[in-house]
């Protein structure tokens, strides 16, 4: 019996995948799976998603793409690296300025190459005033450029008005690079709530992440995703708390009243950041209970009252996900995203998959 686990549902992971697949319509589907697939476990991720439509992956780091590269057919992209930095053999690589472009030229880099370009988020991307020297040194070069990125600041708010500026200095992008001859085929703005909420900003591929585990990517907003990941811990003892009683270091927390406290098996060092205590609650056997005190490094407490229905050491306690708070509540009521509460359980949690 594990202490600490997170379940990892595939069958959520392959409905989302098929879903979006679904709403990107002609475009091609590149799912992003940087960060081992968002704390999911790429090994049993990766030809799930493959074989529910996933056209391409797209990483963050060189050695995230090699990982993945071992698990697929189709292409991997990764585009966070250092100019100078050998490309793996078999890996598309996305250059965000002209110094990395230099950089692929002289390494005589044969692998398609996508092209960031800055419209608007001022993260990563050639600036505007650089897109001229940009396109024509690849061009000269014969780089093989097969697109442009770039990436949206507000595509969580599908209203915001800054979504069309950044779309129009897209298109301009593309008209740029294209008057240099280059060879654009797979073009992609859009991400997960871009690719939900506003169609007319898709182009010819859609890079797709937090969508793809289920997490709804716009605040109010429900499309049918299958929220994949739950985390679980274990009640290690039931204690008896008199009212006025503190727990926990500080004892900053005092029982209200007569009860018990639970004590459950996880804490920082396992990824429950103590950022998140007295704003988060657990379930267990269906149920809530508030966490209370301050988050230690390897157990936390939950108030259960007078107990009524029996919390017992050994029954199963839910962090986040299926008979607990979802991943997304947890994030609103401690001021986070969910896509960090996912990326959370780490130290001694360990994966179950579920198909």
């Amino acid at each position: 019996m594990s202490l600490l686990a997170t379940r990892i549902d595939l069958s959520a992971i392959a409905h989302n995948t098929s879903t979006m697949k679904a709403l990107v319509g002609g475009a091609r589907l590149v799912a992003v799976v940087k960060a081992n697939a968002y704390n999911h476990g790429v090994e049993r991720v990766v030809p799930v998603m493959e074989g529910a439509g996933a056209d391409a992956f797209g990483v963050a780091t060189f050695a995230e793409a090699a990982r993945v590269r071992a698990l697929t057919r189709v292409p991997v992209v990764a585009w966070l690296w250092v100019p100078g930095e050998p490309v793996p053999a078999g890996i598309e690589v996305a250059a965000p300025s002209v110094e990395h472009l230099r950089s692929l030229i002289d390494a005589r880099v044969t692998a398609p190459v996508h092209i960031e370009v800055d419209t608007g988020m001022n993260r990563a991307g050639v600036d505007e005033e650089d897109w001229e020297e940009a396109f024509a040194l690849a061009a000269r070069a014969g780089l093989n450029v097969v697109g442009l990125m770039s990436h949206l600041a507000c595509a969580d708010e599908p209203a915001n008005p800054y979504n069309d500026v950044q779309a129009r200095a897209f298109r301009r992008a593309i008209d740029r690079a294209r008057a240099h001859g280059l060879d654009l085929e797979r073009n992609d703005l859009a991400n997960s709530p871009a690719s939900l909420t506003r169609g007319d900003l898709l182009f010819d591929q859609a890079r797709v992440g937090v969508a793809l585990y289920g997490l709804e990517p716009v605040a109010g907003a429900s499309h049918g995703l299958r929220p994949a990941m739950s985390w679980v811990a274990r009640v290690l003892a039931v204690r008896r708390v008199r009212r006025g009683q503190g727990v926990s270091y500080g004892l900053t927390w005092q029982a209200p009243d007569d009860g018990y406290a639970a004590v459950i098996s996880a804490g920082y060092a396992d990824g429950v950041s103590r950022a998140w205590q007295g704003r988060f609650d657990v379930g267990v056997g269906g149920r809530r209970y508030a966490q209370v005190g301050r988050v230690c490094m390897d157990q936390f407490l939950v108030w259960l009252g007078d107990n009524p229905h029996g919390v017992a050491a050994g029954d199963e306690a839910v962090i986040f996900g299926a008979g607990g708070m979802s991943a997304t509540e947890l994030a609103q009521s401690a001021g986070t995203i969910n896509y960090e509460v996912v990326c959370a359980p780490t130290g001694r949690t360990h994966r179950v998959y579920t198909d």
